[in-house]
């Protein structure tokens, strides 16, 4: 049998796991104050013209056009937020920027432009055109118009907008409940002398902080002991509390690597080994009305496969509408040549002369989480590939920017 007969393509895996995935469907009714970064459930109309009515763009004077050639007395004041009256004809109103048209005025002329008669009459410009300087009723958005769709993952845009046509409240997804399961026996927590043969669980922290920016709520975490009982016993009581089940650790065949058969005791194992690296041990299971996902223990397997799996999975249990990753390419600037799996570097992408320039973290090991900070962006490079300095490579942005090396010395 070659090394690659049980290794899953990622693009394979990842349309599986999707596919084994439910669609959001509970939903809840919430405050617009509280609605950032939940994600829509319905589409919404609106129920009003935005502006609700025309409107002066500027500080100035509303006239009829018609009246145009005659000097005009000012025959009211109109400021924003103040009902105007009709406009009597042969006169003028005083306007203010955002303030309602009056009946029978056409125009707005700015300020700036006019000049007065020694009765105080106006005098407008001679060029003037019907409609200038007036924002029509409707002109953003008209009632009846849908605004936002479902699916939609709401941020501070989307507020202003439903705020601008009057909602108050609107029916949004569940928020994705999500819980976290750290196996092995030689993990601590943070704050805790460490003893010979302990490291600190910083994947629980990663997790955890990814998770929340992505809009789920982590309802549990749990440390899981390195045997099989402990193990299927966590995994029951994540599944009973959680939309999904994160593990990290365990996935692989050794002595003390618990989930893969704890698993296959609860549920059906869709996933396990795929063509990836870092990250070749990645479990995908439905445990019941959950869906798990198992990483590899290293932070950077770990780090790579929340963005690779955890955040298309999540987003389609949080009802999101389908998205297609937004693919990159840019100049590489190093070497590298891969085997049989698909490899996921650690690079800092910055735009430069005109196009992406990318420079890969000497150290690509997946034990170095210092990489992912240092990177922007994972260059993702197909199995059986060379990279050579000059070459065009597809990437895809984690990160706004990057972070310069640390100093070496």
């Amino acid at each position: 049998m070659k090394p690659t007969d049980n290794l899953m393509p990622v693009d394979q895996a990842l349309s599986a796991m999707l596919q084994l995935t439910p669609l959001a469907e509970a939903v809840e009714l919430v405050a617009l104050s509280d609605a950032a970064g939940r994600v829509l459930a319905e589409d919404i109309q609106s129920s009003c013209d935005v502006p609700p009515a025309d409107n002066s763009s500027m500080d100035g004077y509303a006239l009829r056009l018609a009246d145009a050639g005659a000097p005009l007395p000012v025959s009211q004041r109109v400021a924003a937020g103040q009902a105007p009256g009709l406009l009597t004809q042969g006169t003028c109103a005083r306007i203010f920027t955002g303030a309602e048209i009056p009946p029978g005025a056409d125009v707005v002329v700015m300020q700036e432009a006019v000049s007065f008669t020694a009765f105080d009459d106006l005098l407008v410009p001679e060029d003037l055109k019907p409609g200038e300087n007036i924002r029509r009723a409707g002109q953003d958005i008209c009632r009846g118009a849908t605004i936002l769709r479902a699916g939609m993952r709401l941020d501070y845009r989307h507020l202003g907008l439903l705020a601008s046509v009057g909602i108050a409240e609107l029916p949004v997804f569940r928020k994705v409940r999500v819980a976290i399961l750290s196996t092995g026996d030689e993990l601590v927590q943070p704050g805790v002398a460490l003893q010979p043969g302990q490291i600190y669980n910083s994947n629980r922290f990663l997790l955890q902080g990814f998770l929340e920016s992505q809009g789920a709520e982590v309802v549990s975490f749990e440390q899981v002991g390195d045997t099989f009982a402990a193990t299927l016993s966590a995994l029951r009581r994540a599944a009973d509390q959680a939309d999904l089940v994160l593990s990290t650790g365990g996935v692989s065949v050794g002595e003390e690597d618990h989930i893969k058969p704890a698993v296959e005791a609860l549920g059906e194992l869709a996933i396990w080994r795929l063509a990836m690296k870092p990250g070749k041990p990645v479990a995908f299971a439905r445990l019941g009305q959950s869906v798990f996902i198992g990483l590899p223990g290293n932070p950077v397997s770990t780090f790579v496969g929340a963005q690779v799996f955890v955040k298309p999975v999540l987003a389609r249990l949080a009802g999101e509408a389908e998205r297609k990753p937004t693919w990159l390419t840019g100049l590489a600037s190093f070497s590298a040549a891969t085997k049989i799996r698909q490899e996921y570097l650690r690079v800092q992408a910055i735009w430069q002369d005109d196009q992406w320039q990318l420079s890969a973290y000497p150290n690509q090991n997946s034990g170095v989480l210092t990489s992912a900070i240092w990177a922007n962006a994972l260059a993702v490079l197909p199995p059986e590939s060379k990279v050579a300095p000059g070459d065009m490579v597809r990437f895809f942005l984690y990160a706004d920017q990057a972070t310069p090396k640390p100093d070496s010395n």
